[in-house]
Parts: structure tokens; C-alpha cells; sequence
């Protein structure tokens, strides 16, 4: 049995959720013991990273070590290409999903509140942002060839975040042609498309506290 630790509404949770499901994999979610943060926890996966993932008495917790230790030890359907340079363009999209665009969507996190909210600091974030998703596009066009895999997981819920903030802090991002392509292919996606219909509506309500906190 396949044990993910994990919340609702982290980003990075729906992405593993993504690839359990595009393996056709079966697993029991349960909330971190203790709660995110807690010592409970931390006891059980001493990073406290979310998501955490249990097999086989074996503890993953990072969502990317986690992607590509479900694609080694269930590799049916493969995630990754099967020649070098295609398997190293899926993996710098995962790794720019991870150290790139969602860090720039991750800081403006303190700005839902509109009581805490720096419009200066959001124009900057927008900024940011709009920088990050020109780059993907070069890098989408740079591999037009590539099916869906690993790379993709995080990204189209990073979009979703994207769309659900533009209402709430004014954002309106130019999403390049060839990112809006990629977008309708990969959501089209079984795995993606179950994923988003269960999880945005969970990022709404995530987004309606936090602006009222």
C-alpha cells in the first residue's frame, strides 16, 4: 500500500497526486500526524516536507524524489523519454517548475490579505512571474516533441494558482502562445484533468480564508 502524507490545498502534493495517478497507482492520503510543522512529524520525516510518500517501509519525502521513484519502481506507462537529452529536457521542466516559476508564485503568499497586502511588492512579483513563464515558453519551444511526463506535473497547478490569484491581487499575465498550447495538451491529460477538478476547488477556499486571515 501506497501512504502519501499530505494536505489539501499544497501545490506540491497535487503534484504527486498527479503522478500516482497517471501511473494508475491506488493510495491512502492521510494528513501529516501532529499537523504540518509539528514535532509529531517532524519525528516521522525529519525534513517536515509535505508531500511525504510511504512504500514498502521506505519514507520519500520530496515531491520530486518522489515523482521519479514511482516512474523507477512502477514503469509502466514511462514518464520520462527514453533517449538522454529527452529524459534531461523533461527534467530541467520539472526542475524550472521547482526552483523557478513556483518560488515566484510562492511569494506572494503574504500579499492575499488585503490588510497586509504591498501593491509595490505584488507589481514586483508580477513581474517576476510574467519573466518565469516567458522563459518556459522558450523552453517548451526548445522540446515541442516531448510527451507528457514528469516534467509536467507541477506546472499546470502552479497555472491554476496563477489564474485562481489574478481576481484576488490584479494579476494578468501574457502567457505565451506556445505555454498556452502546452497548457490545453497537458490538462487534456486523464491524470491532470481529474487532478484540477478536485483541487481548484480546494485552492478557492484556501484562497478565501487566507484573504479574510
Amino acid at each position: 500500500m501506497l501512504t502519501l502524507y499530505a494536505v489539501p490545498a499544497s501545490l506540491y502534493c497535487a503534484k504527486a497526486r498527479i503522478v500516482l495517478r497517471a501511473k494508475g497507482l491506488e493510495w491512502r492520503e492521510l494528513p501529516p500526524p501532529g499537523g504540518y510543522g509539528s514535532d509529531t512529524y517532524r519525528r516521522l520525516v525529519p525534513s517536515g516536507n509535505l508531500p511525504a510518500l510511504v512504500h514498502d517501509g521506505l519514507l520519500i519525502a520530496d515531491s520530486e524524489a518522489i515523482a521519479e521513484y514511482l516512474d523507477e519502481r512502477f514503469p509502466t506507462p514511462p514518464l520520462l523519454p527514453d533517449s538522454a537529452a529527452g529524459r534531461a529536457r523533461m527534467r530541467e521542466r520539472g526542475r524550472f517548475h521547482d526552483t523557478r516559476l513556483e518560488p515566484e508564485l510562492r511569494r506572494l503568499f503574504p500579499q492575499i490579505a488585503p490588510a497586509r497586502r504591498d501593491g509595490a511588492a505584488v507589481a514586483v512579483q508580477a513581474g517576476a512571474i510574467q519573466s518565469r513563464l516567458d522563459q518556459l515558453g522558450r523552453m517548451l519551444a526548445a522540446a515541442p516533441d516531448l510527451a507528457f511526463g514528469l516534467g509536467d506535473c507541477g506546472l499546470p497547478v502552479t497555472l491554476a494558482w496563477i489564474d485562481a490569484l489574478g481576481p484576488v491581487l490584479g494579476l494578468r499575465p501574457d502567457l505565451p502562445g506556445v505555454v498556452r498550447d502546452w497548457r490545453a495538451r497537458i490538462e487534456a491529460e486523464p491524470p491532470v484533468s481529474a487532478e484540477l477538478a478536485s483541487y481548484r476547488p480546494v485552492l478557492a477556499a484556501w484562497l478565501n480564508e487566507a484573504a479574510q486571515a
